[in-house]
């Protein structure tokens, strides 16, 4: 048996729609579909850049929507190509705590949070790697 790559992360939303015009405006993903779970209840989306065997984020709907904001997913990690730039963009858009600044880690890659709509950190990260 072998670990082939992270196929996605979960996060759990309380509005699928409002989460996935927020994952697409804010974060630049593409929708590639939604789904109804077989249960009936629980509705998913998968959200990605469209690349070759990515990860994607699954956006989940209806499945436990009081879980704490650490029983969510603690946080989401996207690459971004100009850290300072992505900064200032978010800094620009309605979005709810943002790092007051851009974090350096001591091998040079740089980083700053933020939340999502229903509070999952998300992190923009500028790799030194």
């Amino acid at each position: 048996m072998a670990v082939l790559k992270m196929e996605h992360v979960g996060v759990m939303v309380a509005n699928l729609e409002a989460s996935i015009r927020f994952y697409e405006e804010v974060i630049g993903l593409k929708h590639k579909g939604t789904l109804l779970h077989t249960n009936g209840v629980i509705r998913l989306a998968f959200l990605g850049f469209e690349a070759l065997n990515e990860t994607e984020v699954e956006l989940i709907e209806g499945y436990h929507a009081d879980l704490p904001q650490e029983g969510k997913v603690h946080h989401l990690a996207f690459t971004v190509d100009d850290v300072e730039a992505e900064f200032t963009r978010i800094q620009g858009l309605d979005v709810q705590q943002v790092d007051e600044e851009i974090t350096t880690l001591p091998n040079g890659s740089r980083y700053f949070f933020f939340n999502g709509l229903d509070g999952e950190r998300i992190e923009f990260f500028q790799t030194t790697r």
